[in-house]
């Protein structure tokens, strides 16, 4: 029997039991510190997960797109709080499920509870290889690496190379990598002058990925592990 993803299972049990919620782009769904009330199942459009530093920095964790499950906090604590904050990139569509239903749920229901543990392991190891890119290859690296994961998550392949269907600007990227819109600018600005990519009105396309893997010694992990979520 094919094993089910917890995304699905969860809209299996709660799409007739919760309503779904509408958010323009823009939209807060949660800051960072606030209380636990919901776990959101996004069913369409795109949310950045991040922290605001207090220096006024944003540092984006990772971007999520299409039907992903947002928890972004320690599940079963007894009072929890959002670790991150959570903004909506386009207009969004979300299943907002009570954290205690959630959590309920999970604990009377052995598939789901094996369906999450694989889940949280995906996600565990996702966030390990960001961290190894980001402290073994620099700024540079940091970007190369992001440029893949774009690929793998918003890629579409044309004759002219790989084509990134997400508007993303300098700022975003260096949001992305933890660096400032100055260094991406001349990063970009050197990967358009060997032909690597091109950038315009805010799209990238990948024409040489087989450049940007060499140059951080990409392990050629499978895309559930190598991607923005």
């Amino acid at each position: 029997m094919m094993e089910l993803s917890i995304y699905s299972l969860l809209i299996q049990h709660f799409i007739d039991k919760e309503s779904v919620y509408r958010f323009p782009k823009g939209a807060v769904l949660f800051q960072e510190k606030d209380p636990v009330d919901h776990v959101y199942l996004l069913l369409k459009g795109s949310i950045s997960i991040g922290r605001l530093h207090e220096r006024g920095k944003e540092f984006v964790i990772k971007i999520l797109h299409g039907e992903e499950l947002l928890t972004e906090y320690q599940i079963f604590a007894p009072t929890p709080r959002y670790h991150f904050y959570s903004k909506s990139l386009t207009d969004v569509e979300v299943l907002m499920i009570k954290r205690e239903d959630f959590e309920h749920f999970i604990m009377q229901d052995q598939m789901t509870l094996s369906a999450l543990t694989a889940w949280l392991s995906t996600r565990y190891l996702k966030a390990q290889m960001k961290c190894q890119d980001l402290m073994m290859n620099g700024k540079k690296g940091g970007l190369y690496s992001m440029l893949i994961r774009l690929c793998h998550t918003y890629g579409i392949r044309t004759d002219a190379g790989i084509f990134i269907d997400f508007p993303i600007t300098h700022q975003e990227l260096a949001d992305l990598t933890y660096g400032t819109r100055e260094v991406i600018q001349r990063l970009l600005k050197e990967l358009r002058e060997k032909d690597v990519i091109t950038y315009e009105q805010q799209r990238i396309t990948v024409k040489n990925l087989s450049y940007l893997k060499r140059e951080v010694d990409c392990q050629n992990c499978p895309l559930e592990i190598c991607g923005l979520n």
